[in-house]
């Protein structure tokens, strides 16, 4: 966010803990871009901090919280002390979660494939109306087919996305008979190491899909590790999801740290991807 709007989200966030008898100290930026997460110290809070336009997004978030936190799901949970709901202050959207103090020791592949796996199990026990993988590279390939929402993207490099999101995403969607609700973006960074375990975060991109679109998002060891993965559908999620990454890094307002590096690594990634896929 640019500085002005940081301050208000940080206040909205302190002011929202406080009214709801939180107390509030200190607040320290966890992460920064159209969205914001916050820890709010001595309470304990992660506040995740969201322009109103992202309500629905916000909201969303909390209710999947909500209904994991009832079948053990290895994820990061709602603050118990306050209503689980979407608290909406000047102008944002305020949700207060369980701030959980990071382990410095990296996730092993294998307890990577087990928290994902018992994470997707815990998905098929919740019902919930969610996107299908295909409705987000819809909104993906809208980007890149449309110059003046990405007027960056180079003409040769605009078709090498345009034709991987839509042949992939008509290849990723032809059976829909072993799909499941998914964790949507399921990579490293959304993978907490805690003293509880791995806990997964960032729950607003839960859509519908095959598990190989979620085992795509991991590092490549941990698919040796997750029983029953489909290989061959697992590199066509791997070249679909670097394809709608690097279509959101050439949007016009994308505001992703270092967006230049990633433009560039993007493209690459989307190539070599494919290049796994072998012919057709």
């Amino acid at each position: 966010m640019e500085p002005s709007r940081l301050r208000r989200a940080v206040q909205a966030a302190r002011s929202t803990a406080s009214e709801l008898g939180l107390q509030v100290g200190d607040v320290a930026v966890v992460h920064d871009s159209d969205r914001v997460a916050l820890r709010l110290v001595p309470c304990g809070v992660l506040a995740r901090v969201a322009p109103l336009g992202h309500l629905a997004d916000s909201e969303f978030e909390v209710e999947v919280a909500r209904l994991l936190a009832d079948v053990d799901a290895p994820v990061a949970g709602l603050d118990l002390r306050v209503e689980p709901r979407v608290h909406v202050r000047d102008g944002f959207a305020v949700s207060l979660w369980t701030y959980y103090e990071p382990v410095g020791s990296p996730i092993a592949p294998a307890d990577y494939a087990d928290a994902l796996l018992r994470h997707h199990a815990a998905l098929r026990r919740i019902d919930l109306d969610a996107p299908h993988v295909t409705d987000r590279v819809a909104a993906a390939l809208g980007e890149v087919s449309d110059r003046e929402r990405s007027p960056g993207l180079p003409g040769a490099d605009r078709e090498l996305l345009r034709g991987t999101l839509a042949g992939l995403s008509a290849a990723v969607g032809v059976d829909r008979a072993g799909e499941q609700l998914l964790h949507g973006e399921p990579h490293p960074g959304n993978l907490l190491n805690t003293r509880r375990g791995p806990l997964f975060v960032d729950l607003a991109t839960c859509c519908r899909g095959p598990v190989e679109f979620d085992l795509a998002h991991a590092p490549e060891e941990v698919a040796e590790h997750y029983a029953g993965a489909d290989l061959e559908l697992l590199h066509r999620c791997r070249a679909l999801n670097w394809a709608m990454f690097s279509a959101w890094r050439w949007r016009r307002d994308d505001r992703m740290p270092d967006r230049d590096h990633w433009r560039a690594e993007g493209l690459r990634r989307v190539r070599a991807a494919l290049d796994h896929c072998g012919p057709g």
